[in-house]
Formats: structure tokens, sequence, C-alpha cells
């Protein structure tokens, strides 16, 4: 039987559409609230008393949930929204976010996530901002296959790829970063989550947590899907400390994270010289597409990378430059890099933090 997807629809393996989920209402106060309700992955049904008899066959444990609210009982609703996905090459699908920062009206959804499709599992690359977006996530994998989603690989520490790993999680997936991935988390996580609570609002930012790390990556690590082998590769310290990039073998797609942007103004959070000698060993790789942290969502190969490097090129030269003639860092933060303003998106945002960090680092080189 062939299955026509329609919105918040999902196949299973009859090719019947799945309509209804579990979820749990939790609210910050017994009043008025507010509240949000939480997926609980893996009760999806064709009815709702099918997805009731899913929760009572096998109780969801909530204590994930302890000390952040009210909590209802769990119930089954219509299945909620899936985020847009594109299949930018066979069983490898991408949610391509908004060129923008956080806020109440994007809800968080600025950043590239990805999920690929085995014979046994699939594998999740970010899982966005905050819990909402894992399971809108969750939904979108749902729409095109029943398989466990066995892996979640977390490509760095920045909230808008991080945040959303719960729901995942829960389901018992295996949650995989860098090997200087948790302490990455540990030190910012409560800056983040207080950030982004107000940045895209408490309502929207109800459930969101971070989650431990399963599996830390030192160098390099394959996993198979079942026929579906992908490569972790765990890089020294260049976009930042904690970056892992992954690459699937059967389509030759590299899924950069953050070492690469598109539009977005690159953010430097760690060493420029580092970041440019990751980029360059990058462009040794035999790849056919590359999907970037922001913007794409697929990038041509290689020449996706060659906006990258030019503006990291002329922020070392440009800094280079100011540290030689003595301008003092908050003078030269206005000139630096300047010439690429006209190519990248949220620049004033993201380049005077960029030439601030390039100065600090290069004044003692």
């Amino acid at each position: 039987m062939l299955c026509v997807l329609g919105h918040g629809m999902r196949c299973d393996h009859q090719g019947e559409m799945h309509v209804f989920e579990a979820i749990v209402s939790l609210c910050l106060t017994l009043g008025d609230g507010p509240c949000r309700d939480q997926l609980l992955p893996g009760h999806e049904a064709l009815t709702r008393e099918a997805c009731i008899a899913s929760l009572a066959a096998s109780v969801p444990s909530l204590a994930s949930f302890d000390g952040m609210g009210v909590l209802s009982e769990p119930t089954c609703k219509p299945i909620g929204t899936a985020l847009d996905v594109t299949e930018v090459a066979p069983g490898v699908f991408v949610h391509m976010g908004l060129i923008e920062e956080p806020d109440a009206d994007n809800r968080g959804d600025v950043a590239n996530l990805g999920f690929i499709i085995g014979t046994n599992g699939v594998a999740v690359i970010d899982t966005g901002a905050a819990r909402w977006m894992g399971e809108a996530l969750w939904r979108a994998i749902r729409q095109r296959t029943d398989r466990p989603v066995t892996h979640v690989v977390l490509t760095h520490m920045h909230p808008d790829h991080a945040l959303g790993a719960a729901p995942f999680a829960a389901a018992g997936a295996q949650i995989i970063g860098h090997a200087n991935l948790p302490r990455a988390l540990s030190d910012r996580q409560a800056n983040y989550l207080e950030s982004l609570d107000r940045l895209i609002g408490v309502a929207t930012f109800i459930g969101t947590q971070t989650v431990p790390i399963d599996q830390l990556v030192q160098d390099r690590h394959d996993i198979d899907l079942g026929g579906r082998v992908f490569e972790l590769r765990a890089w020294p310290l260049a976009h930042t400390a904690a970056d892992l990039t992954v690459l699937d073998k059967t389509t030759q797609t590299l899924f950069a994270g953050d070492l690469v942007f598109h539009r977005h103004t690159p953010a430097l959070d760690g060493s420029l010289m580092g970041w440019q000698a990751v980029l360059a060993e990058l462009q040794t790789m035999e790849l056919a597409r590359l999907i970037p942290g922001h913007g794409g969502p697929a990038l041509d190969w290689p020449q996706g990378v060659a906006a990258m490097e030019r503006y990291l090129n002329l922020l070392e030269t440009d800094t280079r430059a100011a540290i030689e003639v003595g301008t003092r860092l908050g003078d030269a933060v206005e000139t630096i890099a300047q010439g690429e303003a006209p190519y990248w998106e949220l620049f004033d945002a993201y380049n005077p933090r960029n030439a601030t960090g390039a100065f600090t680092e290069l004044e003692w080189d």
C-alpha cells in the first residue's frame, strides 16, 4: 500500500498513517501557567485508543522533568507540526534554519539540523535550540521511517545546535559528542538556558534541558546504521573547542556543523588560526556536498567553502595590520574585515566579536 503523507502524518511499515502521539503537559506553576505539551516519543498510533494502549503497555518515565514544573498525566493528542526537511542525497535529510538571531517569532529555529536513514536505524545530526525543535524533528523522521533513532550527534556545544536532544534521549538514542563537549556544555549551560528562555520566550522554551553525553569521540569513529556507515571526526580547536563532523560515506555528504557557515557571518568562539588550518584540511577531503551549520542547505564542493576561507583570511590580514601599526583594540574592531560586510548577513552582530577574538589571539602570536 502506498502512503501519501500529509501535514502531521507519518507512515508505518504497512503504509498506513499515524495521526496520534503521546504528550504530557508541563506547567511552570499550578495556576495559569504558562504550559506546553511535551512529546513522549515512541507512542505514535493510528487512533487515540491505540496510542493510549501503547502508553499503558510501556509507561514512559517522566523523571527528566523533575523540578521543572507541574506535570499532567500522559495522554494522547493529534500529532503536532513536523519540521520541514529537504532530501539532499538519498536517505540524507536537512532542515535549514533561518539566518536570524533567536527570538520569539522564529522560536530559536536558526540552525541547520539533519538525519541519515540506514537499514537498522536513524542518526540525527544536531537538535536545535529548544525541546520543541527536537520534537518537531522527531515527527519529520517519523513521516519518513519507523526505524529507531539510534544515534544523535551534537556537532558542538552552541545552544542553537544542542538544546533539543531530550526527546531523542528519552527514546533511547545514544548521544554522541566531541571529547571536550561535556565540559563545554557544563561551563555554559546555565547561561545558554537563561538566554534562550529570555530570547524565544518562556512558553516556547518550557521543558528544554541539556542531556548527558553517552559517547565521546577523541579522534575518529565509524558507526554502522545497517549497510550505511558514517564517520565521526573530532577536530582540534577551531570554531570552538568541541567541533565534530559527520561524513555519510554512502553519499559522501559531510555535515560540517559550524566549521562552515554560508550567508550567516561566521562566529569565532575558538581559534582563528586553528579554524583556518581545519578549513584547509577539510578541503583535501573527497566530498559530493557539504551541509553547513547555517545557510545552504547543501553546498557544492569544494567551492562552497570559498567564502568562509576568504572571510577568515581577511580577518587575519586586517587584524595583523592593525596590530602592526599599534591600533588599539577598540578602534581596530571598527575596521577589521569590513571589506566582507556586503557578503554576509548579521555582519554587525558577529564581526566585532570575531575581530575582538582575532586581535586577542594574534597580538601575542
